[in-house]
């Protein structure tokens, strides 16, 4: 299957098309469960449009624990069919749906106690691999294993001899979240979706009672238009209350934010080859390899300031280092910290004022005619959540519309991935790349590379990594902006690539190349390239100014003191 390309021509045909027809279904919202909704819907053959205020995966979707898991710790909630649900969903991604980006990550489980706590941990793990078993998806990741301390200090030798006596490997998968929500919003758009970011709903139409469709603004340029749909799907997140009081009130899904955050750090700081797992007062720790860092995380805190922009505090960071010193031979301090993201999970709200206590189960609600909302849940389930919102879709539609299809719809880049792994060697030798760079191209956009190739071979200095962040190639820049959707310097650093929080100075050094290579397909000009990288310098400050304040509010304030890029259109306007 050859991708749909999200390009800036193809965004304005997707524009015209939804203000030109009346869809089956918009979708409102652009992260993971959005995109999941899109791809469900219109490959079950209906006509779907799907619009997002930011970026595609700009919130939520993007500052996870970048984790396909079961939920391990659901178990000693005793909510097994979430467990179950979860791993079943994280087999077919990894055989089925996602082979490309979806791969197996160890995890190390430390033990602390003789006999009572290795018993109690081993039946959550054979329980864990055996709901694995009998949803049928367990294949190619392997049983968990006991270890002595001694087996656990090879296979993690920066642990604390001390902070152990002996520990229990599990597997589960991860995958680059932001990526992930590209490549589901890509094969929609295979399928007929007209998809657009920096599009957002204003409000809802009407007609009596029911809603048929939305106003919307491109905030490209300020333009207002109506899209007239059958039925919309609110799928926004942490914004579904905002949302809902557009049909004139709470209704019926409440929604709480917890924010969690994580830091980055070099891999040569923590001497291991698996992952770590390790329990709080509150709930977990992950230590998580990816790539040549680790993801350490996350907090578990309520917030109720700018759900935008959520700023992590010097309190927060100070929290996980202190409770992973606990456990390292050679403690970690603020200088090795090289990123640091914040995030807000969508929870659904119930009689717990503790945000590490409410569902995370998810809901869909059908509160006027023509409106379905969707809520709550994990990333790994958003399949699910995405099949169980199409089906109130259908509903509201009178029915005739076929079932889900997406347990066996694999993803753009899915097709020929396994063969194009086994050829990586010829590949790398047919167009000139070291075979390293080759495989990363392959795992961040299996059989796509045939489009990045194309590109190096009409420009071959595009297969020169960036200077400052030579983990990616200036090919893959372009490729963001011509194919992907991107749209702003910071859609490239932060979510196409992970340089903002994958170099010590968050993309500050590459900035200024970055833009420069997006100019073309975006038809910037000069003006426009330095507003671009003005914008993220000044965001990035905001963001590591806001890391030495030491509670929530005084990190919100100074974050604020970044505002969202503006492009030049809409000031002449002002």
């Amino acid at each position: 299957m050859t991708a749909a390309r999200m390009g800036p021509d193809e965004r304005a045909d997707a524009l015209a098309a939804m203000a030109g027809n009346e869809l089956d279904l918009l979708v409102v919202g652009g992260g993971i469960v959005g995109a999941g909704v899109a791809l469900d819907a219109v490959s079950r053959g209906l006509s779907v449009g799907l619009v997002e205020a930011r970026d595609f995966a700009a919130g939520t979707s993007s500052k996870s624990s970048k984790l396909v898991h079961g939920g391990l710790r659901y178990l000693e909630q005793l909510d097994f069919g979430l467990v179950r649900e979860a791993l079943t969903e994280r087999g077919l991604l990894l055989k089925t749906i996602a082979p490309h980006l979806v791969r197996p990550v160890p995890f190390l489980y430390p033990l602390q106690h003789h006999v009572w706590e290795r018993a109690y941990v081993a039946a959550g793990v054979t329980l864990y691999d055996s709901l694995a078993l009998s949803s049928g998806t367990a294949r190619g990741l392997p049983h968990h294993r006991h270890l002595s301390r001694r087996g656990a200090m090879r296979v993690f030798p920066a642990l604390k001899r001390d902070a152990l006596v002996g520990a229990v490997q599990y597997w589960d998968a991860q995958v680059d979240d932001a990526r992930f929500v590209l490549t589901v919003l890509r094969t929609a758009a295979n399928y007929g979706a007209r998809i657009a970011s920096r599009v957002q709903a204003t409000g809802f139409l009407r007609e009596g009672e029911h809603v048929t469709g939305a106003r919307v603004v491109d905030l490209e340029n300020g333009a207002e238009f109506q899209i007239r749909a059958k039925q919309v799907v609110n799928a926004a997140g942490v914004w579904t209350d905002d949302i809902q009081e557009m049909v004139g009130g709470r209704g019926q899904i409440h929604v709480r934010a917890s924010k969690g955050i994580h830091l980055v750090v070099p891999r040569d700081r923590i001497q291991a080859s698996s992952g770590l797992i390790l329990r709080t007062e509150k709930s977990v720790l992950f230590v998580i390899p990816w790539g040549r860092h680790w993801i350490i995380g996350t907090t578990d805190t309520a917030w109720d300031l700018d759900k935008a922009h959520p700023a992590a505090s010097r309190t927060d960071i100070d929290y996980i280092l202190d409770h992973v010193n606990t456990v390292l031979r050679v403690p970690l301090s603020r200088d090795d910290v090289e990123g640091v993201y914040a995030g807000l999970r969508p929870l659904l709200s119930g009689e717990s004022d503790e945000t590490s206590k409410l569902s995370r189960e998810h809901t869909v609600a059908h509160p006027v005619p023509g409106l379905v909302l969707i809520a709550g849940g994990k990333y790994t389930t958003y399949r699910i959540m995405a099949k169980d919102a199409v089906d109130a879709v259908v509903h509201g539609l009178g029915g005739g519309t076929p079932e889900s299809v997406t347990d066996r719809v694999p993803l753009v880049g899915a097709d020929g991935y396994a063969a194009l792994w086994n050829q990586r060697r010829m590949i790398a030798r047919d167009s000139g790349l070291h075979v390293s760079r080759v495989q990363h191209l392959l795992r961040r956009y299996g059989s796509m590379i045939d489009e990045l190739l194309a590109l190096i071979a009409e420009q071959p200095d595009l297969k020169e990594p960036l200077t400052g962040a030579d983990d990616y190639l200036r090919a893959e820049v372009v490729y963001s902006a011509r194919f992907e959707a991107a749209r702003h310097l910071d859609d490239v650093l932060s979510r196409r690539t992970r340089i903002s929080f994958e170099t010590w100075d968050r993309g500050i050094a590459v900035a200024e190349e970055a833009a420069a290579l997006m100019a073309e397909p975006l038809g910037w000009d000069k003006k426009q390239v330095e507003r671009e990288v003005e914008y993220y310098r000044k965001r990035i400050e905001a963001e590591r100014a806001a890391q030495e304040q030491i509670n929530d509010h005084e990190a919100d304030a100074v974050q604020h003191g970044a505002p969202d890029i503006v492009p030049e259109a809409k000031i002449a306007a002002r």
